[in-house]
């Protein structure tokens, strides 16, 4: 676009550049390997971290999220929330430094915390070493809740991994309601009530290839990849047949 102070058109759509960020995403590719069909790769992953670096991406998901939520009927601010957290092994582009060992899951790697509404919409991401409690991690990650879903969020459900001094933090600091679901005493496989659907959000964005594994140099990048591939699946849900 041309600005008060002059300068020449941009030479390529952002509609496209916005199709190969889901491009590179969903198919899992270096940036490099982009095809000839769209605007130089150097070109469009300026424009990814420019956008990422303005919060761009966020924005676009909260009107995504807040336009489907509408369409179903729903407040578009939500109430209630889920969070969990994924272990992810590390390509070689992630630095040791930044990298952390996962005991519990035996990966060597980051790990990325979510937190959805009930409809398994992502509302935010935090990604931190894996060796980081999600206790711990969940802090920054309610506060980024509550910044975006305002005072109306008042209850987030969670597994035992978010006992301890979590629990009366959050209700003092932010006025939320962090209530534990209990895994149940039985011999067999069974899913948690409330927690399946983050876990079912958490496959959604594991089938993205470029979030099987954490290829990012910077953890805002990685970030930034998890956001555009639920970008991706709340676009298909709102232009899907009815």
């Amino acid at each position: 676009m041309l600005g008060r102070s002059g300068g020449r058109w941009e030479k390529h759509c952002r509609r496209v550049i916005v199709d190969a960020n889901l491009y590179v995403v969903d198919n899992g590719i270096k940036w490099r390997a982009l095809p000839a069909d769209f605007p130089p790769w150097p070109t469009v992953y300026k424009r990814f971290a420019a956008w990422e670096k303005v919060g761009a991406s966020q924005r676009l998901l909260d009107a995504l999220r807040d336009r489907v939520r509408l369409a179903k009927g729903r407040v578009a601010a939500p109430s209630a929330a889920v969070m969990d957290s994924q272990s992810v092994r590390a390509a070689a582009t992630v630095d040791r430094a930044i990298r952390g060992w996962d005991g519990g899951k035996k990966v060597q790697g980051r790990k990325r915390h979510i937190v959805v509404d009930t409809m398994g919409l992502l509302v935010a991401v935090l990604v931190t070493p894996a060796s980081t409690q999600d206790r711990v991690a969940a802090r920054s990650l309610l506060r980024h809740l509550r910044d975006t879903a305002g005072k109306r969020a008042t209850l987030v459900w969670a597994d035992g991994g978010y006992t301890g001094t979590l629990l009366d933090w959050a209700r003092m600091t932010l006025d939320l309601l962090v209530e534990i679901v209990q895994r149940p005493q039985v011999p067999y496989f069974t899913m948690l009530p409330r927690i399946w659907v983050v876990e079912r959000t958490l496959a959604w964005i594991t089938g993205h290839r470029r979030c099987v594994r954490d290829y990012e140099r910077l953890r805002h990048h990685h970030e930034a990849m998890v956001r555009w591939s639920m970008i991706r699946i709340t676009t298909r849900r709102l232009t899907q047949r009815r």
